[in-house]
């Protein structure tokens, strides 16, 4: 799955469009390196974004298309 729309599937970022603009910006990371809007996210992936000051480590737990806001926060694991 695209990176900018599992951002948007697991609530990490609330629209896609947010999601492209921080991966064009290179505030996102996918295993330590930065990652464009495009990049595929798999299971066990470390991703890291940068929110203005702080930033967010998660670990991808699994990938699906669409989830309730209630399953969006078994996609990831807060590290």
């Amino acid at each position: 799955m695209r990176l900018d729309k599992y951002l948007k599937v697991s609530r990490l970022i609330k629209r896609r469009t947010v999601a492209n603009e921080a991966c064009d910006a290179g505030r996102v990371t996918i295993n330590g390196k930065v990652a464009k809007a495009s990049q595929t996210v798999k299971e066990g992936d470390i991703l890291e974004i940068a929110f203005g000051t702080r930033s967010v480590k998660v670990r991808v737990l699994d990938v699906k298309d669409t989830a309730k806001k209630d399953e969006a926060k078994e996609l990831f694991e807060y590290l």
